[in-house]
């Protein structure tokens, strides 16, 4: 083959390479804005599922704006943040929890002795949905929660009554457990088994259990308790654990005692 004839091979390779990348950028350009509004959808419709709001046909995004309101907590106190403390990354609408957790000023670093979840760090902030009912009166609470599964690090929603003692629905939004097995998570079957399930008892101690098997439905611990996923000990484990993580004191505790308290007080009025 002649210097010619390779040099043009070249070129044309070359130039075949240059199209396809301009092509595959443009592709990626111009699909960025479905991609980004298909997640804010799931997202919507997975704080929907988990406080068991219908959307009944309607657009979940319009659901969303007139049935719940977001806020900003700081974890360690359960102080509700004021708009103005708001920061871009410290945004309702814009809170990713796996980027904030990256940013040291807004990161906790979790000691052993307490990371029940498996998960090492936490935000020191996280935002809460508020499931507005009649008179923009708090119907439920919907709390984001994460931890360690088998294969993979959970995400998801739970939430509370507006009293925070009885769970009202749960989902997952993200995992990599295997199908068929811890990736039973996502079973409706199983999800609708917590909507009703005692999370703290009178003294206000967490008592939510994940338990290996199947529950006594004869037995007082009943009301309190979930069937395990079949074949998945480890999943079944961190699921438990990562509920009762983000339940605890260490997780959402301060804000449910704060929320409790003034609740209590409005009722003394």
């Amino acid at each position: 083959m002649s210097s010619d004839s390779t040099k043009k091979t070249v070129l044309v390779a070359a130039g075949v390479c240059f199209v396809c990348a301009i092509l595959v950028s443009s592709t990626t350009v111009s699909l960025a804005p479905k991609q980004t509004a298909n997640k804010t959808l799931d997202r919507v419709q997975n704080i929907l599922a988990a406080g068991d709001v219908k959307a009944n046909g309607e657009d979940p995004n319009q659901v969303y704006k007139e049935k719940i309101k977001p806020v900003i907590i700081e974890v360690e106190s359960g102080k509700i943040l004021d708009k103005s403390e708001y920061t871009a990354d410290l945004n309702p609408e814009k809170f990713d929890i796996k980027k904030i957790v990256n940013i040291p000023e807004y990161t906790y670093q979790i000691p052993s002795s307490e990371d029940d979840a498996g998960i090492k760090k936490r935000p020191k902030y996280m935002v809460i949905y508020e499931v507005m009912g009649e008179n923009d009166n708090v119907e439920k609470y919907i709390f984001p929660i994460y931890g360690k599964g088998l294969w993979s690090t959970l995400y998801g929603f739970i939430a509370l009554d507006k009293e925070l003692k009885v769970i009202k629905g749960l989902t997952f939004y993200e995992h990599g457990e295997t199908p068929g097995l811890g990736g039973e998570v996502d079973n409706p079957k199983w999800k609708e088994s917590w909507k009703g399930k005692n999370a703290f008892d009178e003294d206000e101690k967490v008592i939510i259990q994940v338990i290996k098997g199947k529950v006594d439905q004869g037995s007082p611990q009943a009301d309190h308790q979930i069937d395990g996923l079949s074949g998945s000990t480890l999943t079944t484990r961190g699921v438990d654990n990562l509920v009762r993580y983000w339940l605890s004191e260490n997780g959402y505790g301060p804000f449910l005692k704060s929320m409790r308290k003034a609740e209590g007080d409005h009722e003394k009025i």
